[in-house]
């Protein structure tokens, strides 16, 4: 199991010290790892890291991505060739975001916008498939993103309500839906 944190993320961030032991708990070998250059993501270098972190994936195989952590996850999906995971939760996922502050930072997201993702290939690569979105994501405008989500993947997705971000920053510490995802797709 692996816990893919976002831009600007890192492993102690808001819920992913809680949702990893929550499923340590029960059974789980998880891992959050500190992605390359996190103020300066890459889709190759993440990819990559994401690859090498996972090794020889199979059904027993969960991922659990963050905002653009869960780009990485898509991407990497797409690589598979035949090969199948047992699940992902994507935990603000975008195709589309609002505005970004600074033309620094739209340059760090335009490839990630604009690359496009075999979603075909990621559907083969697992029929377990959750997005988890909020009514007030700062970043992620809901109704957009949950259209496409639904033409794209067609995952199951949940809406929570004043998350905001789902990040440290906006205080969120606990995140059952994600939790709830994974025991479903490993019973």
């Amino acid at each position: 199991m692996f816990i893919i944190h976002g831009w600007d993320g890192y492993p102690e961030e808001g819920w992913f010290p809680w949702l990893k032991a929550e499923l340590e708990q029960r059974g789980f070998t998880v891992e959050v790892p500190s992605m390359p250059h996190p103020d300066e993501p890459t889709i190759e270098d993440w990819v990559a890291h994401v690859a090498k972190l996972v090794g020889e994936p199979d059904g027993q195989t969960y991922l659990i991505g963050h905002s653009i952590g869960c780009q990485t996850i898509l991407r990497y999906l797409a690589s598979l060739e035949g090969k199948r995971v047992g699940g992902i939760v994507l935990v603000a996922g975008f195709f589309e975001l609002r505005p970004l502050e600074t033309e620094e930072e739209e340059q760090i997201l335009k490839p990630w916008i604009n690359t496009l993702i075999d979603f075909a290939k990621v559907k083969a690569a697992t029929g377990n498939i959750t997005a988890i979105l909020s009514d007030n994501d700062e970043w992620v405008p809901l109704e957009r993103n949950k259209q496409l989500f639904e033409q794209l993947l067609n995952p199951e997705i949940i809406v929570e309500y004043g998350k905001g971000h789902f990040s440290g920053s906006s205080g969120i510490k606990k995140l059952p839906a994600a939790l709830e995802a994974i025991e479903r797709y490993s019973a």
